[in-house]
């Protein structure tokens, strides 16, 4: 190889390192991790409302799916720009902390208690679900709860707790798994569960368990999105918060939540 060849070659591989390197940088400041829960996938709204967010803002949007308590522990971790949950006490303890700024309130939907058919605890119809947890404990009918700190597994704590019940015994089966596993080993089963009512309309084809209760006074589920604060972490995509925060609440983005319907049944109802 002559010496202007070698030269070609040594312009060439400078060329490509340096743009690696430029993509690389590009491409830091166009990410955004966000940490959601298990019922925003698993009911199939976070494929239909960010990739619309992502064309039309130039940023991918990179998830981490778990239950509310592990997403919150990744934004304080530092792991994650921005949150997506569902408890409120939760996020609000996590914004008292200083680790979140700019809690949104988003969407709802509900819980419901699911379970067999031949309904062993007598609660279909019951308008609380407090008071049927206390009779399917009462009748010691198997129950499978997510058991994963999630914000559904926190909001069935605190049911149990304000009617003063001990979970224990091997009617009571807790799984450490996302919404949708813990549909699927309740429908095994022949189980009750507590669901979001998003992750059990988008199953429901795949389930032999009806919702027994349902519209009840202790069940709206709200969805916060929370930022990391860059105070806390300065290496956060703070701007790439603000900017999902900002869309979540337009005109576009309730549209989408609000049109977004399984087998003709709305899944999530956005906030004020």
């Amino acid at each position: 190889m002559n010496l202007l060849n070698k030269f070609n070659v040594l312009r060439l591989f400078i060329c490509l390192v340096l743009l690696v390197s430029t993509a690389g940088v590009v491409s830091a400041e166009n990410i955004l991790r966000l940490a959601t829960t298990t019922s925003t996938d698993n009911s199939g709204l976070t494929r239909k409302l960010l990739p619309v967010f992502e064309e039309k803002f130039g940023i991918n949007v990179h998830t981490i799916v778990s239950g509310t308590g592990r997403a919150i522990n990744h934004a304080r971790n530092g792991d994650v720009d921005m949150i997506l949950v569902h408890a409120k006490s939760a996020e609000l303890e996590f914004i008292e902390d200083g680790f979140g700024v700019d809690r949104e309130e988003i969407m709802y939907n509900e819980f419901v208690i699911v379970g067999p058919q031949n309904d062993p605890a007598r609660v279909n119809g019951l308008n609380d679900l407090s008071d049927a947890l206390a009779k399917i404990a009462a009748s010691k009918s198997t129950f499978v709860s997510r058991g994963d700190d999630s914000g559904t597994h926190k909001k069935e704590l605190s049911l149990w707790e304000e009617e003063g019940i001990e979970i224990e015994g091997r009617w009571y089966k807790e799984v450490g798994l996302g919404m949708g596993k813990a549909l699927q080993i309740a429908n095994e089963f022949g189980a009750y569960t507590l669901s979001d009512k998003g992750t059990y309309l988008f199953m429901r084809n795949r389930l032999s368990l009806p919702i027994h209760v349902e519209s009840a006074m202790d069940g709206r589920n709200v969805y916060g999105v929370i930022a990391v604060n860059p105070k806390r972490h300065s290496h956060v995509n703070y701007d790439g918060a603000k900017k999902l925060t900002k869309w979540l609440k337009s005109e576009e983005a309730k549209s989408i939540i609000s049109n977004y319907k399984v087998n003709g049944e709305q899944l999530f109802f956005v906030t004020d």
